[in-house]
């Protein structure tokens, strides 16, 4: 009979003393925390841009935006904004062929509709609208003037980034018409 082989000199140590299960183990945590995290500031940080309507609707809505700056167009409406720096007052310069009484102002800021702002202006000459603007206005904004708030004939867009002491136009389409 063969006698039973004698125990080798190296020491198998438990699992829980060695590196590699604890690596996997942290990988694995790690990931967890890191899933969990994204998914509460996703969660926390609602955007709210993406429409969940009905896509004809919204289909409808685009093309009355851009009848109204046909309209505008064809009534050759144009409009210098300035926000004086320090008074903050909106004084609006509406030249072509319409004189509202009132001007609606929508101030839209580019990422965080919560931030948006509307202002009503005064006609107070020749043209000229004036209101009380935000204190401190800063980054880029989307602006937008209409004679109402709501069935308005013609709007006139824009685009800027305050403090700016330079007058903004505001133009059918918001974009320079070739010349």
């Amino acid at each position: 009979m063969s006698s039973p082989s004698l125990p080798s000199k190296d020491k198998v140590t438990p699992w829980y003393k060695q590196f590699w299960p604890w690596f996997l183990i942290g990988l694995l945590f790690s990931s967890i925390i890191v899933s969990t995290s994204f998914a509460v500031m996703s969660i926390k940080s609602y955007d709210g841009m993406v429409v969940q309507e009905d896509y004809y609707e919204h289909g409808k809505a685009i093309n009355m935006v851009l009848a109204k700056q046909e309209q505008a167009r064809a009534l050759n409406l144009t409009a210098d904004l300035r926000i004086d720096p320090l008074t903050s007052d909106i004084v609006v310069d509406l030249s072509g062929d319409a004189r509202p009484e009132m001007l609606y102002l929508d101030l839209i800021f580019p990422t965080e509709d919560n931030r948006d702002q509307s202002f009503i202006l005064e006609h107070v000459r020749d043209g000229r609208y004036i209101t009380q603007g935000p204190d401190n206005l800063r980054y880029r904004w989307y602006l937008q003037i209409q004679p109402a708030l709501e069935d308005a004939d013609w709007r006139l867009n824009g685009e800027a980034t305050f403090p700016n002491e330079n007058s903004v136009a505001l133009l059918p389409g918001g974009r320079k018409e070739s010349e």
